[in-house]
This record gives structure tokens, C-alpha cells and sequence, in this order.
């Protein structure tokens, strides 16, 4: 047996019937569609709000680009590209 605990989530009716045609057309259950789903968005709100937090942290440690020295490195790296340097 899978380690796993069960949730209940409200869905509008419109998700729920669409999460019941891919279900479906997929031969997965329901439950199944949802975790991966749910997992999904979690990992991906994760990274991102790890990002935000490291940017902080990068601020209040005076770790910091000005913006025209980035803007210079960020048309460089366009202009390599467009010559086929990379």
C-alpha cells in the first residue's frame, strides 16, 4: 500500500466535470489526476517562493547588480546569441 493521506477540496463544477473527462480519456482516476496536479503546483509555488526568500536575503546582504550593468550583460548575451555565438 502507497504512503498517502487523503484531502478534500472544493472545485467549481465545470473543474470537476472536465476533471471527470480527462479522467476518462486517460484511463486515471480522479484522485489520481488531482495529487499530480496538486503536487505539481506545490513544487512549482515552492521553487518560486525559495527564489523570492534567496532574493531577499541577496538584498539585505548588499549582493546587488545595478540595473544598467545587468541591462549591458543581458544585451550581450542577445547579441551573442543572434550572431551565433552560443
Amino acid at each position: 500500500m502507497s504512503n498517502s493521506t487523503t484531502l478534500t477540496v472544493r472545485l467549481k463544477p465545470e473543474v470537476k466535470d472536465q476533471l471527470a473527462l480527462l479522467s476518462a480519456q486517460t484511463n486515471r482516476t480522479r484522485s489520481y489526476l488531482a495529487a499530480e496536479a496538486i503536487a505539481g503546483y506545490v513544487e512549482r509555488e515552492i521553487a518560486l517562493v525559495e527564489g523570492i526568500q534567496r532574493g531577499l536575503a541577496d538584498i539585505e546582504a548588499g549582493r546587488l547588480v545595478p540595473h544598467d550593468e545587468a541591462m549591458n550583460e543581458l544585451d550581450a548575451a542577445i547579441e551573442d546569441v543572434a550572431r551565433g555565438r552560443v
